[in-house]
């Protein structure tokens, strides 16, 4: 709402310093200041909030060490997250940019899924909470939202290089010599994938080599992928979430390099220089990444090791979903395998623990387990190892994934 409040100041007044937030680094910088300070200030009394309501976490008895201190600890501390990452997009983001739209979108739609599951465990004292098909049913529903305006949005574009110059820009190209490239919007199914030539897929291209008049069919394709990604993603993060900070932090560090990847999209000079796809209008995610970043950040300053209050579904959900939407709107989802690293791991620890458990309790009539316990923290929790080491060490390979994840663009 400001930008628009200064912009009009701007034009209007000719306010001085009001042009600054024409710029979206300006209230990224801004986001980022007020989401800290939100989120450390005022989630002391969130805390406080959930512990009188006698929102303490339920234990169960898992023989792990130092589990039996965390019972009665409050949860449903993504509220945390939620209001301060929203509280200042709504100040510094343009909220008629698409890709802000379909964000706090998410935001509020898993946000509402993760608390009435989290309602329903501690108000409702039902322990399995919201049934697992009504939260398929919401991240299914969710991602049809997000691939349907990714498919048929009008400002959902990508900027490619024209070799058929039009007349009417010629005399432009002949007059800057040192760079004739033409550019254009178009709408596009392509996306970033590494290890193949110019980092590039179409999906149109799956149903066109059939028929080249089908690519308006494409959705048909889109759309389930979008909808598979949503679903992994957020269970992936939901099930990171076992240990104090450990979702938090490895969180904060994908976002920041999706962070990374929208700047130098919505760059029409990085990008061009990087050789990576320029994305129209996508620069103002910065503005929602860096809030959401600074609420990460906040919340950790209570869910670190000995963790004053839990994220909880009403945050872990959340998280997961913001993150595979970034990743869908910078066309960056099949970096997810990499970047996400971390919820990849956890997820396949679980499906590999419970697949092994029951393919040998049918062959030999005994289960036996590939891990101590999974998720895969939990295995090392096991092993003896302190939580808050195991957190510090996922938090350096997510680093490393990061890395990792940025030097694939440059592999072809």
């Amino acid at each position: 709402m400001l930008y628009y409040l200064f912009k009009y100041l701007d034009e209007a007044y000719n306010l001085p310093g009001a042009g600054l937030f024409q710029f979206s680094t300006f209230r990224a910088a801004m986001a980022i200041l007020l989401s800290l300070a939100i989120s450390t200030i005022y989630g002391k009394r969130i805390i406080r909030f959930l512990q009188r309501k006698q929102m303490g976490e339920t234990i169960r008895d898992l023989g792990l060490e130092g589990q039996s201190e965390k019972a009665g600890t409050p949860t449903m501390g993504g509220l945390i997250i939620i209001l301060a990452t929203l509280v200042p997009v709504f100040l510094f983001a343009r909220l008629d940019n698409i890709y802000i739209i379909l964000l706090i979108v998410t935001t509020l739609w898993m946000g509402v899924i993760g608390f009435l599951d989290d309602y329903k465990k501690k108000m409702e004292k039902n322990k399995d909470g919201l049934a697992g098909r009504y939260k398929v049913i919401g991240q299914v529903g969710l991602g049809i939202i997000v691939g349907t305006t990714m498919f048929f949005h009008s400002d959902v574009t990508i900027k490619e290089e024209r070799l058929d110059v039009p007349v009417t820009v010629q005399v432009d190209v002949q007059a800057n010599q040192d760079n004739p490239k033409f550019t254009e919007e178009e709408k596009s199914l392509k996306t970033t994938i590494p290890f193949v030539k110019n980092n590039e897929l179409d999906y149109a291209k799956l149903v066109t080599w059939i028929n080249p008049d089908w690519a308006k069919y494409a959705w048909i394709i889109f759309i389930p992928i979008v909808i598979f990604i949503i679903t992994a993603v957020s269970n992936g993060v939901n099930l990171t979430d076992g240990i104090d900070g450990l979702a938090a932090g490895t969180s904060a560090i994908a976002v920041l390099t999706l962070g990374l990847f929208a700047f130098v999209s919505g760059n029409i000079v990085f990008s061009d220089y990087l050789n990576v796809m320029n994305i129209p209008r996508s620069g103002e995610m910065v503005v929602f990444i860096t809030a959401f970043v600074g609420a990460l950040i906040g919340f950790l300053w209570y869910n670190a090791y000995p963790a004053q209050v839990f994220m909880g579904d009403t945050g872990s959900l959340t998280i997961g979903g913001i993150i595979a939407v970034l990743a869908i709107a910078t066309r960056k989802e099949w970096l997810i395998p990499i970047l996400g690293g971390i919820f990849l791991m956890e997820n396949l620890s679980v499906v590999m623990q419970v697949g092994y458990f029951k393919y040998t309790k049918r062959k030999h009539g005994e289960g036996k387990r590939i891990f101590l316990m999974s998720p895969l923290h939990h295995h090392y929790q096991k092993k003896g190892i302190h939580e808050s080491k195991i957190v510090a060490r996922f938090w350096i390979v997510g680093i490393l994934l990061a890395i990792l994840t940025i030097v694939t663009l440059k592999i072809r």
